[in-house]
């Protein structure tokens, strides 16, 4: 299992980039390789992307949440995935920390994480959304639902 922790600041307040993050339909306009994601319920979202020239899907399950502080996901098949964004109010706007847990899968993936290519890829995401978010000044909409770690089937609270 790899892992990468990358950290950004963006010149918006906490909320407006918290509420964005939870937009994951738009994660595409600024997440490279990421093709498309799909809002399955408040918990589960379905990911389709190209890694290494191959494309993956896989579900991921939000297993932990709370507004303007954090979002942690798992995959529950395919791609295996796990991390967290957290987002901490800072002078200037927010500062936002990415930790992803990945397993490369095949040689392509394998010789891709030992050339820091995911990490890099992460860093220009996070680069990308810190442009998205400032440019617009807002957020594309947001959800406020808390999710609690051990919540039975991931079941979200509002």
């Amino acid at each position: 299992m790899s892992t990468i922790e990358k950290t950004i600041e963006v010149e918006v307040p906490v909320t407006a980039a918290y509420d964005q993050w939870t937009q994951f339909e738009t994660f595409p306009e600024f997440m490279e390789g990421v093709e498309q994601v799909r809002q399955l319920d408040d918990t589960h979202v379905h990911w389709k992307a190209e890694i290494g020239g191959i494309t993956r899907e896989w579900d991921a399950e939000i297993v932990d949440q709370t507004p303007d502080e954090r979002v942690t996901w798992r995959s529950t098949d395919g791609t295996t995935n796990a991390g967290t964004v957290s987002f901490a109010p800072q002078a200037s706007g927010t500062k936002v920390t990415l930790r992803l847990e990945f397993e490369p899968e095949g040689i392509v993936e394998k010789v891709g994480d030992a050339l820091n290519i995911v990490s890099n890829r992460a860093e220009g995401d996070l680069r990308r959304f810190k442009a998205f978010i400032e440019e617009r000044q807002t957020e594309t909409g947001g959800w406020r639902g808390t999710v609690n770690p051990g919540d039975s089937g991931g079941s979200a609270q509002i």
